[in-house]
């Protein structure tokens, strides 16, 4: 008999490793049942796991790093079990907007994102208004670092606000927002609603950017290491499953459900190949690496990526680094990655922190089979992050 774990989401193309791990068999293998509680905003996904309601979810990457520096009024000890996408946002703007932008030489090369910051600073008339899905996520970290870099402070010279991402299209045509950085298909939805445009995907940023994360409360992985274990089996063989393009079409129509997203397959399709709509004149582009899943160590807790959300957010809200940086070491759990994923083929990385920013090109890296290849993971202006550097 399969014992029921309650799994929280929310309606975005980069559930899938949870969803697929249910759908396509890979939880029943492990003897799990997983059942699905579809939530309206990360504050109430949040709440739901940290006061036991569900036993995992589907999480943004900084969340549990900042429940456990106690950020946001609601401080609670938080592991964050493997990596669940990288990538897979993008950033938007209005149309009156964009227009701007175009008038004033706006490239068409989808990576530039140095243009196409300085173009959305040159145009914006008033503080511009940003839509951000959670205050803690990568999205905000993402426009933060790279509108900081091109010399607009932020958040401070910003409006930010808070929109679930469903609701995303509705704020930009409501004007409550001017430009957002929301995950797929958020984007492309407000795109085919003649709202947006798309002006730059996530990764033009920082080519590897951990997204989201699989999270569980720290008592219960104390309290059900098996249960933990046959949970990250089934989800890194779902990511593994993923990461094959001969399964983009499954996936979208699986995705595609009422139950699940509620969005047409064919959008769906789009985000998985990374063959974006841009724009209502049909513009597309193609991005490399748009959504990626398991290449590269992708799953993978790096905890050098944790360190480097959690000095971000120390500089911001004034508190030690190093605290924080040790704060973050413990949240990502590499060490459970390790224990729980050697046995079924996962290879391990030699380390489980590492320079991020370094890599510009496919590079060969010490693992536990000796065939482990990293991406590039390079920040757009070329800086780099030393976790060791967290004095």
């Amino acid at each position: 008999m399969s014992e029921r774990l309650e799994i929280g989401y929310i309606p975005l193309l980069d559930a899938a490793p949870v969803i697929i791990a249910e759908e396509i068999g890979f939880a029943r293998e492990e003897g799990l049942e997983l059942a699905f509680h579809r939530e309206p905003s990360w504050s109430a996904l949040r709440d739901k796991l940290a006061f036991g309601k569900i036993d995992a979810a589907h999480m943004l990457s900084p969340v549990p790093v900042a429940m456990s520096m106690g950020l946001g009024g609601l401080a609670s000890a938080i592991d964050a079990l493997q990596i669940l996408s990288v990538n897979g946002t993008v950033v938007g703007v209005s149309r009156e907007i964009a227009a701007r932008m175009h008038a004033r030489g706006l490239t068409r090369d989808a990576m530039a994102a140095a243009a196409v910051g300085r173009a959305l600073i040159d145009v914006h008339r008033q503080p511009l208004k940003v839509g951000v899905p959670f205050p803690f996520s990568m999205h905000a970290e993402l426009l933060y670092y790279w509108l900081g870099a091109l010399g607009l402070q932020a958040p401070q010279q910003l409006v930010v606000r808070t929109v679930p991402p469903p609701q995303m299209p509705a704020a930009l045509e409501a004007g409550e927002i001017d430009a957002f950085c929301v995950g797929e298909p958020w984007g492309s939805i407000a795109v085919e609603r003649g709202l947006a445009e798309i002006v730059l995907p996530g990764c033009a940023i920082w080519r590897f950017a951990p997204e989201k994360v699989l999270a569980v409360r720290r008592s219960f992985t104390d309290e059900a290491p098996g249960r933990l274990a046959s949970l990250m089996r089934a989800v890194w063989r779902a990511g593994r499953w993923l990461a094959d393009p001969a399964h983009h079409m499954t996936t979208a129509e699986i995705l595609a459900q009422p139950r699940y997203l509620d969005v047409s397959a064919e959008t769906l399709e789009r985000g998985l190949s990374g063959r974006l709509v841009v724009s209502s004149a049909g513009e597309i582009r193609r991005i490399d690496r748009f959504l990626m899943f398991a290449d590269g160590a992708a799953q993978f807790p790096w905890r050098s990526q944790a360190v480097w959300m959690a000095t971000r957010l120390a500089e911001r809200l004034g508190l030690d680094r190093s605290e924080a940086a040790e704060v973050a070491r413990r949240t990502f759990r590499a060490d459970l990655y390790r224990a729980n994923l050697a046995d079924i083929g996962a290879d391990l990385p030699g380390a489980s922190e590492k320079v991020e920013g370094a890599l510009e090109s496919i590079t060969p890296v010490a693992s536990s089979t000796g065939r482990l290849f990293l991406g590039p993971d390079s920040f757009f202006d070329g800086r780099i992050f030393d976790p060791s550097l967290t004095e």
